[in-house]
């Protein structure tokens, strides 16, 4: 039972993501000399923790199981539809907000009122999704070596 659980997948593919997000804190935190907790649980920017936590799984299924399993192709496939949403309908949702923050404060401006924002670090480029999916794959290798 132990040794089932030191090589668990899905411990990999938290660990992975929780590694990155955590980077991202701490990245934030020396750039800006500020500590910003919403970095540890916030989505989007560089690189992607959903990337890194779905290849990392993907990974550690093909080492426990083979790559020739459907264990590993069903979740080989369900790593790339995260990753395609994280670059595609997430981002694409975040640039809408972007836009709509910009609507509403011009409509609010002359009133002096400070309106609610939305959210628009929610999605990644494709480059932080290929950084995010590199990483989990190292770090699902790295792991099982």
């Amino acid at each position: 039972m132990k040794a089932f659980m030191a090589s668990a997948p899905y411990l990999v593919a938290l660990s992975a993501g929780f590694l990155v997000q955590f980077s991202k804190f701490v990245s934030h935190m020396l750039m800006h000399r500020e500590i910003n907790f919403r970095r540890l649980v916030g989505t989007g920017g560089m690189p992607s923790a959903h990337s890194a936590s779905v290849a990392a799984l993907s990974t550690a299924v093909g080492f426990r199981e083979g790559t020739g399993t459907t264990l590993f192709a069903v979740t080989l496939f369900f790593s790339l539809v995260v990753m395609y949403d994280a670059a595609g309908l997430r981002r694409a949702a975040g640039l809408q907000a972007r836009v709509l923050n910009r609507i509403v404060e011009d409509q609010y401006a002359h009133r002096g009122l400070l309106p609610n924002r939305l959210s628009e670090l929610l999605g990644h480029t494709p480059f932080e999704v290929l950084v995010g999916a590199l990483l989990g794959v190292l770090y699902g290798v790295v792991w099982y070596l």
